[in-house]
């Protein structure tokens, strides 16, 4: 059984990713919004975007982050749980 500290340290844990994406992704956006207003400012609008290949490439980095977080970590929760009732079962 797992003791009410350990679920607690396991829940700070994950609020704390959470939290990392969040502040990851609202960062991304503030930055790529002012790096587009910028680009416009001094082209008017014309010739190649120059901020796409670094929205692109970031954005490449915050999906990431987002599917370590929300996506893998649940998973490896479970295989984990799973490992351990098996190893458990098989020392007894």
């Amino acid at each position: 059984m797992v003791s009410d500290e350990e679920l607690r340290r396991k829940a700070k844990k994950k609020a704390k990713e959470k939290i990392g994406f969040y502040v990851h992704f609202i960062i991304y956006i503030l930055v790529n919004a002012f790096l587009f207003a910028q680009w416009f400012w001094i082209t008017e609008g014309e010739g190649f975007p120059w901020v796409i290949p670094t929205t692109v490439g970031w954005g490449i980095g915050v999906l990431a982050h987002f599917i370590s977080v929300f996506i893998i970590d649940p998973h490896s929760e479970k295989l984990e749980e799973k490992e351990y009732q098996k190893l458990k079962k098989n020392n007894l």
